[in-house]
């Protein structure tokens, strides 16, 4: 309804990947893996999100995990999702190689890798990139996922989508209202 609303199409047709690491508690511990890069113990969620940044897909693994063998699960979860609308996906570098590409390839999705700048001098908002970031941002805002308190990684994940919900419904009800008025 939102993205209608705003004069687009029903179902997505493209999206933006990426993943962001969730610092462990005591509950979540025995899944934990250490990520190097964020010298971070703990869990990373992976989520595909469309153009508007809402959620479309989330995939819950260990930290030491890596970005690009997740390509095959959440592709798989936006087409199901979407209906097989989704012919295009933004990535940052972690999701660079062929192996990522032919994954996407299988669902019918061009993986396209957005590389940061040669001559970056303070801040760049990437292109497209920054609208994944934006929806970490949002989720970050909700206590109970500023870390992994979680013992299960599906209540974690079902938690990212209670949140996008949470976050949508204000958008929706007016559309609502106007609806039925």
């Amino acid at each position: 309804m939102i993205r209608v609303a705003q004069g687009r199409q029903g179902q997505p047709s493209a999206a933006v990947l990426d993943g962001r690491t969730l610092q462990s508690s005591c509950e979540s511990g025995a899944r934990a893996g250490h990520d190097g890069y964020k010298r971070k113990k703990g869990s990373k969620v992976h989520m595909a999100v469309d153009t508007l940044g809402h959620l479309l897909a989330a995939h819950v693994t260990p930290a030491d995990e890596q970005e690009r063998a997740q390509v095959q699960t959440l592709c798989e979860a936006v087409q199901a999702v979407t209906g097989d609308s989704v012919k295009l996906a933004w990535a940052d570098q972690g999701y660079t190689g062929e192996e990522p590409r032919a994954a996407a390839q299988a669902h019918g999705i061009e993986l396209q890798v957005v590389k940061l700048p040669e001559a970056k001098k303070g801040f760049v908002p990437l292109p497209r990139r920054w609208i994944v970031e934006r929806s970490f941002a949002w989720a970050a805002r909700f206590r109970r996922l500023a870390r992994d308190y979680e013992r299960l990684p599906d209540v974690l994940r079902g938690l990212h989508f209670l949140v996008f919900v949470i976050l949508m419904l204000p958008k929706i009800v007016p559309l609502i209202a106007a609806g039925s008025a």
